[in-house]
């Protein structure tokens, strides 16, 4: 491989220009591809096999008005309570908003809670009527018993009479004549009670029924209290995150009209969702990297080539992704996990081959051969890098979830292309820059240094600034070394045992945005869990007769409303042959709190319980997040094992060794756990939130700690490889295990701190992200960073492997045999090398003029080997 990449920088030097007219072609393609056949990102996410999918599918089949997209949308006076005049201009509006494209239906809030009320009142004037027949029934009942007393004492007194031989009396006379008129006039008087009864006993029914429907859903409102704003919802034919950006968008360009009748009008996050995935931090990022590259290499044209590696690289990734959205949809997300990584590695990658090539101008070595030499060194460890960082991403196609797969085969498929600019680009661009790529100030620098030095100094050790002083002051004190930064990694930890994951909701937008506002107005006003209700499906094997229904739908909106943390049950929907019904369930607290986690825990259970027959099915974006949530965290201990397993098995491989990949996979745990606990302690406790935004703390995205695991783990072999490597190099070049550690830190300390701080730059660029939901891998990939190269790989690698000394590099024969020899320190290409030089110089007295490779190398003498 080495070998390979010396030819391949050897080639792209001598054919400079037409390597980057080459990359220039690809760009154009894969641009006007792009162009052609794209489609834009969506925000949905789809998971297969999940239960929230099948249930809207079926609610949809069943009922199609009750599973479309549904928005949400708040109007505030700003000047106290809706007028008549701005009434009218909603009204207006509301009818421009249904004739937007793929919008179903637009509630009126005005009427719907015109409804609320009257019905409201039509149940309090029932009751009225109830009692007030009830009043009258008993009285009936009263005037019967009445009658049934004076009947009674009739036959009694035309007994005595007849007793008396009185019968043919006048009184008696009379008493036969009235007796039968009073019994037909009681039992008229009792069939009338009948029927009373009979309406009484089923207006007491309809009643209940009504208090039943009206106490479910107490609190139900769309108009405040004081008139002064409205919440309506805005239905569209399909899924919210379907839509593309051109169709929501119009939504909110109707609603503008509105400002200038004194109305305030926000929307809901899905509604207003972004795309666009580059914003000013990472300008300023950008910026930031750039800088460290300026100090670090002290020419512009020097610092500009790793920047324009990583645009180029991270440019045909992305367009290559985008125009293979022609074939699949693309989550928002997954770009800008490419673009943040792809500029991360570019630069990085670029600059450790730049960096050798530098180093060996300065040493001598003649400017082609340095150039490939570089490539076939240094880039070998790039290819092994980025085939760590690319094997990584690309086992989140493990997880089963398609979300997971695709942001990593992007993003590893934008590594790759990176990594093959790097190869290819970097030696044609330092190839016409020549000596510029050192400055000046460098160049006399170093000369004056090795004119006044001499032989032995050359030779002795470096103890001066920048001379990796860190090194020998962790060497010197081991223990206190590892003991103060496993606490201080710890501590970073700590936060991390109450890692909760949940996708973001509204309130996870930035303060002054109209998604934010609109979710605390709702919240403030309708209750919080109306950001998030719960949509519950009731499926029966055979039809609700129509006679049953209102008592069927109270039935299980009881059942419902009993849950813990249910503030409200709304039945909105039956199917057209009554074998279906739907409910709004309103949770107590907002979509993303545990509370409403556990509901929907408790509904799950209850869906158990169901009779036999029936069926019940929840679904929801509520629901959708928390089972997207639990199926992410299930899928993250299978990529754990593997990234660990993977980890050892290729540093074995490079280090040929047992404990070191043992101490640097236990590095890498320790910085995923710090980085973790940052994340936490900001996002999900608040702290800093003021300074990074965090509009109100709450569960970390899902996708965070996989995504985070998996690019960390990449960005750490990259640190452990450039800087242990040198430690390996100098002790297969006869140096005892201690003084190879700060001979291998020395040589590759500069590199990493600038690779990393370029790393962080990057990563911290993205904490203030358009996109709420990549801000926290922004800060957990800078965190995680900072913690791997600068306590981890700079502070505790040295000081463990100080401890063990030769017992570090022991690895058994078999297990040697066995595994690959990746030759990252490139000396196979060395050896290679040094035979062709002394063939080259055996060659040159008969054939100085046949081969400009040759005479280069004999030319270059020992500096092959710098």
């Amino acid at each position: 491989m080495a070998l390979f990449l010396y030819r391949l920088g050897r080639l792209a030097a001598r054919h400079a220009w037409l390597t980057l007219v080459a990359w220039v072609v690809v760009l154009g393609g894969l641009g006007g591809t792009m162009a052609a056949v794209a489609s834009p990102p969506t925000s949905a996410i789809s998971i297969p096999g999940a239960e929230f999918a099948s249930v809207l599918k079926t609610l949809g089949q069943e009922i199609p008005r009750a599973a479309g997209g549904i928005g949400t949308i708040t109007i505030e006076s700003e000047s106290g309570p809706i007028t008549a005049a701005q009434r009218t201009a909603i009204e207006a509006t509301i009818a421009k908003w249904e004739k937007a494209p793929h919008v179903q239906s637009v509630m009126n809030p005005f009427e719907y809670q015109a409804q609320i009320d009257d019905g409201r009142a039509r149940v309090e004037a029932g009751l009225k009527e109830f009692k007030d027949a009830e009043y009258k029934l008993q009285q009936g009942q009263w005037i019967h018993a009445e009658g049934q007393k004076d009947l009674a004492a009739a036959r009694a007194e035309l007994a005595e009479l007849e007793a008396a031989g009185q019968g043919q009396s006048e009184a008696a006379r009379v008493l036969r004549y009235e007796i039968p008129a009073r019994v037909k006039g009681n039992a008229g008087i009792k069939a009338d009670l009948d029927e009373g009864e009979k309406q009484l006993a089923d207006a007491r029914v309809q009643l209940a029924e009504g208090q039943t429907t009206l106490g479910l859903s107490d609190g139900l409102r769309f108009v405040t209290k004081g008139g002064g704003g409205a919440m309506l919802q805005i239905q569209y034919d399909t899924a919210i995150p379907q839509l593309s950006p051109e169709i929501r968008s119009q939504v909110p360009e109707i609603g503008t009209g509105l400002t200038k009748h004194g109305l305030r009008v926000d929307y809901s996050a899905d509604i207003l969702q972004t795309r666009s995935i580059v914003g000013i931090g990472e300008v300023i990022g950008f910026a930031i990297a750039a800088a460290v590259l300026i100090i670090m290499l002290g020419t512009l044209i020097a610092a500009g080539l790793p920047l324009l590696v990583a645009l180029v690289g991270v440019g045909a990734g992305l367009l290559a992704a985008m125009a293979a959205t022609a074939f699949f949809d693309m989550n928002s997300m997954t770009p800008a996990l490419a673009l943040m990584l792809g500029l991360a590695v570019g630069i990085d990658y670029a600059l450790f081959i730049v960096n050798r090539h530098r180093q060996q101008l300065l040493d001598g070595v003649p400017l082609q051969h340095s150039i490939g030499l570089a490539n076939g060194t240094a880039g070998n460890a790039v290819v092994v890098a980025g085939t760590t960082v690319v094997i990584a991403l690309a086992a989140l196609t493990v997880s089963g979830l398609p979300i997971l797969a695709q942001m990593g085969l992007v993003a590893a498929g934008t590594v790759a292309m990176t990594v093959l600019v790097a190869l290819t680009v970097t030696p044609a661009v330092l190839s016409l820059i020549g000596r510029r790529v050192i400055s000046k100030r460098t160049w006399r620098k170093y000369e004056d240094g090795r004119a006044n030095a001499s032989a032995d100094d050359l030779d002795a050790p470096v103890t001066g600034r920048g001379s990796g002083r860190w090194a020998v002051l962790v060497t010197n004190r081991p223990w206190r070394a590892i003991v103060l930064t496993v606490v201080a990694i710890g501590l970073l930890a700590a936060p991390a045992m109450s890692l909760r994951l949940g996708l973001p909701d509204g309130s996870s937008e930035p303060r002054d945005s109209s998604a934010f506002h609109s979710y605390t107005m709702i919240e403030r006003e309708f209750g919080a869990g109306s950001n998030g209700p719960v949509i519950a499906m009731v499926s029966f094997d055979e039809p609700v007769a129509e006679e049953d229904l209102a008592k069927t739908q109270n039935s299980y909106g009881r059942q419902l409303y009993n849950l813990v943390g249910v503030e409200r049950v709304v039945a909105f929907g039956v199917s057209e042959d009554r074998d279906t019904l739907a409910f709004q369930v309103v949770p107590l607290e907002g979509p993303t709190s545990e509370a409403t986690t556990e509901l929907v825990h408790e509904m799950r259970e209850l869906s158990d319980r169901m009779p036999a027959g029936t069926e019940l099915g929840i679904t929801g974006q509520t629901v959708a997040n928390i089972e997207i949530s639990e199926r992410l965290a299930a899928a993250l201990p299978l990529y754990v094992a593997l990234v660990v397993g993977l980890s050892l098995i290729l540093l074995m491989a490079v280090f040929r060794s047992v404990l070191v990949p043992l101490v640097a996979t236990a590095g890498f745990l320790l910085s995923v756990a710090a980085s973790f606990g940052a994340v936490v302690a900001v996002y999900q406790w608040g702290w800093l939130g003021d300074l990074l935004q965090v509009s109100r703390p709450g569960p970390i995205m899902p996708f965070m700690p996989t995504l985070l695991i998996g690019v960390l783990f990449g960005l750490a072999m990259d640190y452990q490889m450039f800087l242990v490597s040198g430690m390996h190099e100098a002790r297969a070049h006869g140096q005892d295990s201690r003084t190879a550690i700060r001979t291998g830190f020395r040589q590759g300390y500069k590199v990493v701190t600038a690779a990393a701080l370029i790393m962080i730059a990057v990563f911290a660029g993205f904490v203030f992200a358009h996109l709420s939901m990549i801000r926290p891998m922004g800060l957990g990939l800078a965190i995680g960073v900072a913690i791997d190269a600068f306590l981890v790989r700079m502070t505790l690698t040295p000081a463990v492997l100080h401890l063990l000394g030769d017992r570090a590099w022991w690895i058994p024969r078999w297990l040697d045999r066995a595994l690959p020899d990746l030759d990252v320190e490139g000396t196979k290409l060395r050896s290679h090398l040094q035979l062709a030089e002394e063939q080259a110089t055996a060659a040159l007295p008969d054939e100085v003029e046949s081969d400009e490779d040759v005479r280069e190398l004999a030319h270059a003498g020992s500096n092959s080997g710098a």
